[in-house]
């Protein structure tokens, strides 16, 4: 039986195999750009609402207009679907085939992630490139690239967040009702209803040790130039480190006795 865990499997082996996923994945998709373009929409939604709402409060503030593209593009790049992908598979029993094959269950799953990513961006860079021009915003190249590591490690914990939540398939029927709490949960505290900085005091704290912050806010952050100097980075890319061990290993377990509860119900 295929396993979620990685590590009896050669490093070189499980990136061959999760580059071929990506690329079926990516012509596979390739045949639905007007649904892709609806995902890219959807995503896109939130930042440029709260765009929008936020200029018209602080219509002097240039920071608004800056994050908001920046948070655009840090969304678009890391949106997750399993409770669509991944947790599908589990209510219609399809799973079954991939317990069989020799490989784990997760490399698919990622593979089907990047790809629906890399469309997404491909997209969605368009679309905050008009944002940006409309509002005259200017980056800069320096923060741009040092926001870098921190977008890639949000799209990894906002992965392991969503499949977290798929997860749950394996005991109730209302996993898109969790997903979209979790989605939320992310929306209100990660900055996308509104920039953490503008939060009451208590809840912007609770809000940074929070793991919804480092998946979308520090990273637009940082790429808007409003994060400064190499120790509030390198603390949150350390925060981000955390959160996705934690949320890895609790993957890890709920897979387990996911697993187990699945076949002896299909048994």
């Amino acid at each position: 039986m295929s396993a979620l865990s990685l590590g009896s499997h050669r490093p070189g082996r499980l990136l061959s195999l999760i580059a071929l996923r990506i690329r079926r994945e990516v012509l596979e998709w390739s045949g639905t750009w007007w649904f892709l373009l609806t995902l890219v929409v959807q995503a896109a939604l939130g930042p440029l609402i709260g765009m929008f709402v936020w200029s018209a409060v602080y219509p002097a503030d240039s920071y608004v207009a800056t994050y908001y593209v920046t948070l655009l593009l840090v969304t678009v790049m890391t949106e997750s679907f399993e409770q669509h992908t991944f947790s599908e598979k589990i209510y219609d029993g399809t799973i079954s085939h991939d317990l069989l094959r020799p490989q784990p269950v997760v490399v698919d799953v990622i593979g089907a992630n990047l790809a629906i990513r890399i469309w997404l961006t491909a997209m969605g860079i368009p679309l905050a490139l008009l944002a940006g021009w409309a509002f005259g915003v200017s980056l800069s190249w320096a923060s741009v690239l040092v926001a870098v590591p921190l977008v890639v490690l949000g799209g990894v914990l906002r992965f392991c967040w969503v499949f977290l939540l798929s997860l749950t398939a394996f005991w109730t029927e209302r996993v898109h009702a969790i997903a979209g709490f979790g989605w939320t949960l992310t929306s209100l505290l990660g900055g996308t209803i509104a920039p953490l900085a503008f939060l009451p005091g208590p809840l912007r704290d609770v809000g940074q040790l929070l793991p919804f912050y480092p998946m979308l806010g520090l990273p637009a952050d940082v790429a808007a130039g409003r994060v400064h100097g190499l120790a509030p980075v390198l603390t949150g890319i350390a925060m981000q480190g955390v959160w996705i061990a934690v949320f890895a290993v609790c993957a890890v377990l709920l897979w387990r006795a996911g697993i187990r509860r699945y076949t002896v119900v299909g048994a």
